[in-house]
Formats: structure tokens, C-alpha cells, sequence
């Protein structure tokens, strides 16, 4: 049986309507995983939109911070820190509205009403044919491509005792795919404090010549090396607030991270069970398959 066709009317649950990524126009990543180009244009727009704050707070502390006060050299790693971090903060914010929509697919009932009603290779085309009705196309659900997957090699082998193992396979592979997508966010969690390092040792640098110009201005005034040492010194603090705006920053995104990557764990528990409860407890064996197995 072919599903039916992409405009069915009957569809209550559409990936193609409700998926962000798709209703942006760009090409939808596979379950929760995310587009890296939507992401990144959506990182640029945080981006300057903090920017924006920045430049409407000009000579505050704040802004300081964050501008590199007029310096090119100490404005290039405080960008990157805000550019890395709100690029995690797009993918973060994608991922959740993509989990949001798989987590709507464990409340499709694929199974008829009846009570007494028993999956097995006679029954499957019903089952399918329900499943069709209801989603677009299942293959984009995580739960809904198990279902599929299972009762689809229950259609064509006719083997009853296969389909729990071919759902513990499809688990493991999902759990991975899980994993694999959050590679990028890993990444970036590493590389904003280590920007915050580096701009640390850039500002020591600066900070560090300029000591050495100080000490060598032999006919010079002890008020004139005073006044070039405080400028010595107010450059170490611009240089340690980088690891402290890398530091800051890598902790904020690592822990939302933990909380979405925790309700990806249980919605991946959710869907173990509803197989279970859908699939796996309502399968019968029918003489055929006893001969078989």
C-alpha cells in the first residue's frame, strides 16, 4: 500500500505545515536535528540585535565590555563570544519547536477503537492505512517512523517475532542520531571560553608592552609614569573580562542544553513506551506465523 498523496485533506498532523524550519523556507532537518544555515543566519540577527543594545547604551560599563571601547583588536573576540553564543542559542531555540512537534506524534492513535482488536499480518494494511490518514508523512516523527518501519516489515515478511527487535534497532539508531546532533553545540560550548582565553592573552600582551614603554621613559616625570601605568593596569582588567564574558557564556548555553537534551531523553523514553503499548502488546501470533517462526 502507498501512502497517500502530500495534500491529503484527512492529515491532522502535517510535518510540512508545522515544522519551523520548513515554514521558513529552508530544508527541514531529520527529527530534531536543525539546519546549520537557517541557525547560523538566525545567530547574525541575535547578533546585531545585541548589538543594538550595545550601541544604545554607548559609555556604559556594559557597552565597554562588549565594544572593545572603539578598539578594533579588542572589539574582534567579544564578537565572536556574542556571535558563537547566540548562534547556539538559534539552534537551541530550533531544536526545542522541532522536539515540540515530535512529542504531538505520540498522541496520534494508530490502532482502531476496538478493544479486541489484534495486530497482526492480516490487520497490518488497516493499521498503515490509519497512519497515512493521520500524519502526512511518518517517515519525519521519530515514533511514527518506528511504527512504520515495523509494521511495514510485518507486511511484507509476515514474521511477528522480528518487529520487537527491528523497534529495539530503530531506538538505538535514534538515540544516536540524538547524539549526533548535538556535535555543533558541543563545539561551540568549547570554543567560547577558550575565545575568552585568547583575548585574555591578546589584552596581557598589549598590557605587557606598554609596561615595558612605562619602564623605559627614563626622563620622564614620576606623575607621567603613574598616569601610563594606570592605563597599564585598567588594560588588564578590558583583558580578563573576555574569559569572564567566555566563562559566562558557555555556562549559560551548556545549561539549557542539559535541561533540552534532558526532555529529548524522555520524550525517546515516551516512545519507547508508545510502541510498546501500540505495537509490542497488541501482536498475536496466527498458526502461520508459529509454523513460520
Amino acid at each position: 500500500m502507498q501512502p497517500p498523496s502530500q495534500d491529503t485533506a484527512a492529515s491532522t498532523l502535517s510535518w510540512r505545515k508545522r515544522d519551523i524550519e520548513q515554514r521558513l523556507a529552508f530544508r527541514g532537518g531529520r527529527f530534531t536535528a536543525v539546519n546549520t544555515t537557517l541557525t547560523g543566519l538566525l545567530g547574525l540577527l541575535l547578533t546585531a540585535a545585541f548589538y543594538g543594545v550595545v550601541a544604545a547604551t554607548e559609555g556604559t560599563a556594559f557597552s565597554t565590555m562588549f565594544s572593545g571601547g572603539g578598539d578594533p583588536a579588542k572589539f574582534a573576540v567579544p564578537l565572536a563570544i556574542v556571535f558563537f553564543t547566540s548562534w547556539a542559542i538559534a539552534i537551541l531555540l530550533v531544536k526545542w519547536r522541532k522536539l515540540a512537534l515530535q512529542k504531538r506524534a505520540l498522541r496520534v492513535r494508530i490502532l482502531p477503537p476496538a478493544s479486541d482488536f489484534v495486530l497482526s499480518p492480516a490487520t497490518v494494511d488497516e493499521v498503515l492505512a490509519g497512519l497515512y490518514r493521520a500524519v502526512d508523512d511518518p517517515r519525519h516523527f521519530v515514533v511514527l517512523n518506528r511504527v512504520q518501519v515495523a509494521l511495514s516489515n510485518l507486511k511484507n515478511l509476515g514474521r511477528v517475532p522480528d518487529v520487537d527487535d527491528i523497534l529495539r534497532s530503530q531506538a538505538e539508531h535514534d538515540e544516536s542520531a540524538m547524539e549526533t546532533s548535538y556535535s555543533l553545540l558541543r563545539g561551540f560550548v568549547w570554543a567560547i571560553p577558550v575565545l575568552g582565553f585568547i583575548g585574555t592573552v591578546l589584552g596581557l600582551s598589549a598590557a605587557i608592552g606598554g609596561f615595558g614603554e612605562v619602564l623605559s621613559q627614563d626622563g620622564a616625570e614620576m606623575s607621567e609614569i603613574a598616569g601610563s601605568l594606570r592605563t597599564v593596569t585598567s588594560g588588564l582588567s578590558t583583558a580578563f573580562e573576555t574569559t569572564l564574558q567566555g566563562l559566562l557564556a558557555a555556562l549559560a548555553v551548556q545549561l539549557v542544553i542539559a535541561f533540552l537534551r534532558k526532555s529529548e531523553e524522555e520524550f525517546l523514553d515516551d516512545a519507547r513506551e508508545y510502541c510498546h503499548r501500540n505495537i509490542v502488546s497488541r501482536l498475536r501470533m496466527t498458526p502461520f506465523d508459529q509454523v513460520g517462526a
